[in-house]
């Protein structure tokens, strides 16, 4: 099959006697246009009778050029002798015999060959010859029409300006005969039906209809129309589909290739950019003019730098911008002077936009100033759209790629600073593609303010132990009983035995736990205890309900008692859930006011700590006043959540109560993201301090009485400095006319802890009713 395809099967005859039939016919036909002289036909027709049957030897019409003309003309219009590029060929042949000057400037070599290529490869290309050739028999001779469209584009150089040009080659078959041989086989149903099914497949159709028993006759036409522009924007939205063509050096060498065909000019330099948050991002440039950018080598540049250029209308007003001479436009400086240095001169600038809004730029810069026309802008917003659905495609995957990095290396980052980590994974996939051992930079936010609070859910430890004390001797009791009833029904000394460990594990347990007690009582139990159950049982019915109740009363996962500690659990886990979430509600609020980072955890309770100053906000807009409205803000929280805890202690299987802390740093210091413990901590020796207090101060005592700092009820605001104290007490003075806090004022010295000395406290207790309530 491959040899049939590389070699066309049928013979083929140039000849002429097609045309005399066509001119024939119109010449007895009625309804001819007066264009059709038919007195000039019917003597042209005379002239060259011997130009009839078939032309074995082409090299014969050179002598006979003048009446050949004349007999092509009667197919060619003379007005578009010199415009238009047709030619003739042999029937499904490359042979041209007749073509017409714009033919065989852009198609024919010096030789007379056919030169370019094909939008098809040369076996694809001889496939369609050989199914048009079956096409034209089975319509003659079998009545069987299928229509086939065969696409042909060439590509070819132009001799001007040495781009590629692409014409659509449209073959008209009006002049085509088929000859049979010898008598034309008769197919049956079958093979008709087989004929149809491998109509794509000369090989099958060989079989019925060999190509040795038929002959082509006649000459085609081919009309070669300029489809350069659909044909490079199909090949545009074809190599934007990959994501490479933006981002890769090959690629975009591609893409401005076709830049260059589209607009016909071979200096053309094309960059594409787009837009993230405040910045545009160089996605690629194919400027050769001069080895630096029009982005100074820089592949990020904030939006401010376009301030004033016409690169600010563009995406602002969303028009394309055409500047016939950059130099010349006035003023002059900047951002515009760098696009001068880089040899451009006049350009076009279109906005790429997605949903109304502006994603990126297309800028196409030339050397040669008023090199684009109105034309040109004409044609560029015919591909933006493509251009547009590229750049949103990159900026998604982009930013993929960038969340990728930051979950791999960060883990979940607050919203405050995850443009600051995005930054950073931009520059890291930046530095990958330049070297394979690129790191991730180091995010540090100097001169941040520290802000920490705590609502410490009072006593929880004892409350727990006292739970898990009172489970473990109802647990033990149970088991007394058991082994109480089976020594009363038989006298068993083993059961005596029994019965005295139980009494001692517990005593123990009744003067106080230690760590492993639980354990220790859970395995005595299930390992000595229980295993003399199912005897016992058999001690009657009093023992069996006393095992019953035994084993009802132990929880199977716990293997032990679990009524008090669950009641506690229970208690302790709600009410830590509610302070949570109204801390969370009134801290997205307080995010709305200005923005800063945060985080919290629960522990014996909830602690948060924030972190506010202009490091941590991307437009680094920031004023002190936002500062103390957060310690404001804080001292409110807390007020909020006494409340909060004191309505639901009626509420709870086991009254608890909270005590809250609030410390205070004017001092700003630096955090860093510590890539392997996936968290922020504090940067440098001195700033190491306020991590250490923090680490201190649930053991916090008054230096005189020793009782510990939070109470019941109660806010402890610990600071160091005078003007901290100032700065608080004026906010505690502000709540308490609001009748969020009682009138006194407790003033506080601390006791030493290890590795912190000085720390003062004022404290003063909540109103657990609004004023006036």
């Amino acid at each position: 099959m491959e040899k049939m395809l590389n070699d066309f099967p049928f013979r083929t005859v140039l000849s002429f006697d097609p045309l005399f039939d066509y001119l024939q016919k119109r010449e007895d036909r009625p309804d001819q246009p007066i264009s059709f002289n038919k007195r000039r036909i019917r003597s042209l027709l005379e002239q060259v009778q011997d130009l009839r049957g078939p032309i074995m030897d082409p090299g014969r019409l050179k002598g006979r050029s003048g009446q050949v003309n004349r007999l092509m003309g009667t197919i060619f219009s003379p007005l578009f002798w010199e415009t238009e590029a047709v030619g003739v060929v042999s029937p499904l042949s490359v042979e041209t015999f007749f073509v017409s000057p714009r033919f065989k400037q852009l198609f024919l070599d010096e030789k007379g060959g056919v030169q370019g290529r094909l939008n098809v490869g040369t076996t694809q290309f001889n496939r369609g010859r050989i199914i048009q050739a079956y096409l034209f028999i089975l319509e003659r001779f079998y009545g069987i029409r299928q229509r086939f469209d065969y696409p042909l584009v060439r590509i070819v150089t132009d001799p001007v300006t040495g781009l590629e040009r692409h014409f659509k080659m449209t073959l008209d078959f009006r002049f085509v005969d088929i000859h049979a041989v010898k008598a034309p086989r008769t197919l049956s149903g079958k093979e008709r039906a087989q004929v149809l099914e491998n109509l794509t497949n000369p090989e099958k159709l060989r079989d019925i209809l060999p190509p040795e028993d038929f002959e082509l006759w006649g000459f085609i036409v081919i009309r070669a129309v300029d489809n350069t522009v659909p044909e490079v924007i199909s090949a545009l939205e074809r190599e934007l589909i990959d994501q490479d063509s933006i981002m890769s050096r090959n690629g975009f060498a591609a893409l401005q290739q076709n830049l260059k065909t589209l607009f016909g000019r071979a200096n053309l330099v094309a960059t594409l950019a787009g837009i993230q948050d405040d910045r545009a991002l160089l996605l690629n440039s194919g400027s050769e003019l001069i080895h630096r950018c029009i982005f100074t080598d820089s592949h990020h540049v904030p939006l401010s730098a376009f301030s004033g250029t016409v690169f600010e209308r563009v995406i602002n007003d969303q028009e394309i911008i055409r500047l016939d001479d950059v130099a010349r436009v006035k003023p002059i400086g900047g951002f515009q002077n760098e696009i001068v240095e880089t040899g451009v001169r006049s350009c076009l600038i279109g906005p790429l936009t997605s949903q109304g809004k502006s994603i990126g730029t297309l800028h196409l810069g030339s050397p040669v100033p008023g090199d684009f026309g109105a034309l040109d802008a004409l044609l560029m917003e015919q591909i933006l759209p493509i251009f547009s659905l590229a750049i949103k495609k990159s900026l998604d995957e982009l930013e993929h790629q960038a969340q990728d990095v930051i979950r791999r290396h960060c883990t979940a980052i607050h919203p405050a600073v995850e443009w600051r980590f995005r930054q950073a994974a931009m520059r890291y996939l930046e530095a990958l593609r330049k070297d394979s051992r690129a790191k991730l930079e180091p995010i540090v936010f100097n001169n941040v303010y520290p802000l920490y609070g705590t609502a410490d859910i009072r006593g929880s430890s004892e409350a727990r132990n006292r739970a898990i004390q009172k489970d473990l001797i109802h647990h033990l009791t149970l088991g007394q009983r058991v082994i109480r009833l089976a020594l009363k029904a038989d006298p068993l000394s083993i059961f005596e035995e029994l019965s005295s460990r139980i009494d001692a594990y517990i005593d123990k347990v009744q003067v106080g736990l230690e760590t492993g007690d639980d354990l220790a009582v859970i395995t005595f139990m299930r390992d000595a205890v229980e295993p003399v159950f199912s005897q016992a049982s058999g001690f009657g019915e009093e023992v069996s309900q006393a095992v019953d109740a035994y084993f009802a009363a132990v929880d199977r996962k716990t293997g032990t008692v679990y009524q008090v500690r669950r009641d506690f659990e229970e208690s302790f886990s709600h009410l830590s859930q509610q302070l949570s979430t109204y801390l969370d509600g009134e801290e997205t609020k307080a995010q709305q006011i200005f923005p800063h980072y945060f985080e919290r955890h629960e522990t014996d309770g909830v602690d948060y700590l924030i972190y506010l100053g202009d490091a941590l906000v991307e437009s680094g807009k920031y004023h002190d006043i936002y500062l103390h409205n957060l310690r404001l803000w804080q001292l409110r929280l807390a007020c909020g959540m006494a409340r909060r805890a004191e309505r639901l202690k009626a509420t709870l299987k086991v009254p608890l109560e909270i005590g809250q802390l609030i410390l205070v740093q004017n001092a700003p210091l630096s955090i860093r993201f510590r890539y392997d413990e996936k968290h922020f901590s504090v940067d440098g020796a001195y700033d190491i301090r306020h991590a250490i207090i923090r680490s201190r101060l649930d053991k916090a005592v008054v230096r005189e009485t020793g009782e510990r700092l939070t109470q019941p009820g109660k806010i402890a605001v610990v600071y160091s400095s005078a003007d901290e104290a100032d700065e608080m007490t004026r906010h505690i003075e502000f709540l308490q006319k609001k009748g969020y806090l009682a009138e006194e004022i407790e003033r506080l010295d601390l006791g030493d802890m290890p590795g912190v000395s000085g720390l003062k406290s004022l404290r003063v207790p909540v109103l657990s009713k609004p004023a006036g309530a």
